[in-house]
């Protein structure tokens, strides 16, 4: 397995992919690791790091530019053919890598997936799928920000990614699918929402899907379903009120346990559990969101991931590669069409 990793990409590059590029070789000793990029800036951070020498398994393919947050997200891989990104993308195309992680602009890196890796063949789109804590575990929740605007397809094949996603990769059994609404009513929502819930109902009465119906965002967090559905502008919405909720609430709970002496003592019992409770909500557990619906495994890390993040983001990438994912999605395209004369609105 050979994993590709975006050394330029990120608020904390190259030092972060760097450091993750070396505690992941650590982690997943049959994995060999490639830092993309400057080989003069990742030589110095090796060097930061304690590396007078790259360690076995890890190597340098060496990229001269870079795609910078400013650059336009849909023509930024095809401007600048010798960046990170783009040399990170065609080595996943070529066949020199299994995966690809970056940190970098989430516009270009879907971009240049989609025109350089390619999606699968039948798919609409691919999304953003990204997993959220719930008191049941965790749920695959997509799109979220890939597809402000979407389809009666898109979301009915987005339902199917997530599906294939939970079952190959989490080890979820036979995953619930639900479908992001106001109101858990089949009649609740706008059109668009109304028409996706009859087209999941008929799914899964073919024995398709698991779809248990709508589910309102506050059900979806105590675990309602496995799989959640929605169109990137809600599934955006929705993904960053669960990390601020979170801020808020650690925050929250910091104030409270440092108040007094007594409080403190508690803290200090609770010592163990609330480190349990922060990784919960640590974004850099995850590592970060995969692109599912691209032919070949390609991973977005957040823009502030730190090395544990990068590290965690090679374990998604081996999953995803391991998982045949694409191959099942590939096999059962047919399934994830609209039929012949329905409306795709």
């Amino acid at each position: 397995m050979k994993i590709a990793i975006d050394a330029m990409g990120g608020d904390f590059a190259p030092a972060a992919p760097v450091g993750g590029a070396l505690l992941a070789r650590e982690k997943y000793a049959d994995t060999e690791i490639v830092l993309v990029g400057r080989e003069d800036a990742i030589r110095d951070a090796l060097r930061a790091a304690g590396k007078t020498e790259l360690p076995p398994g890890v190597s340098i393919r060496n990229a001269t530019e870079v795609v910078e947050i400013a650059d336009d997200p849909a023509t930024a891989f095809k401007r600048k053919p010798d960046s990170s990104l783009t040399v990170g993308l065609n080595m996943v195309r070529d066949g020199e890598a299994d995966g690809f992680v970056s940190a970098g602009s989430t516009g270009a890196l879907l971009a240049g997936a989609t025109l350089v890796v390619k999606r699968i063949r039948g798919l609409r789109r691919a999304a953003l799928a990204p997993t959220i804590p719930t008191t049941a575990g965790r749920t695959v929740l997509l799109d979220c920000g890939a597809n402000a605007e979407c389809t009666v397809e898109y979301l009915l094949q987005f339902a199917y990614l997530g599906s294939y996603y939970a079952s190959k990769v989490l080890g979820v059994a036979r995953p619930r699918v639900g479908l992001l609404n106001i109101g858990a009513e089949e009649e609740k929502g706008d059109a668009l929402r109304r028409e996706t819930h009859q087209k999941l109902t008929e799914a899964r009465e073919r024995g398709d899907l698991n779809f248990v119906g709508n589910v309102e965002a506050k059900e979806a967090l105590t675990g309602a379903c496995d799989v959640l559905v929605a169109d990137g502008f809600s599934g955006n919405v929705m993904l960053k009120t669960v990390e601020g909720a979170g801020k808020l609430m650690g925050g929250m709970l910091k104030q409270m346990l440092l108040k007094n002496a007594g409080t403190k003592l508690a803290a200090l019992l609770l010592k163990g559990a609330l480190s349990d409770f922060k990784k919960t909500l640590d974004p850099n557990q995850v590592g970060g969101t995969a692109l599912l619906g691209i032919s070949k495994p390609v991973v977005k890390a957040h823009g502030s991931s730190n090395e544990l993040a990068f590290c965690n983001a090679v374990g998604q990438a081996i999953e995803v590669a391991r998982s045949g994912i694409a191959e099942d999605i590939a096999r059962d395209i047919d399934k994830m069409r609209l039929g012949r004369g329905e409306s795709a609105t």
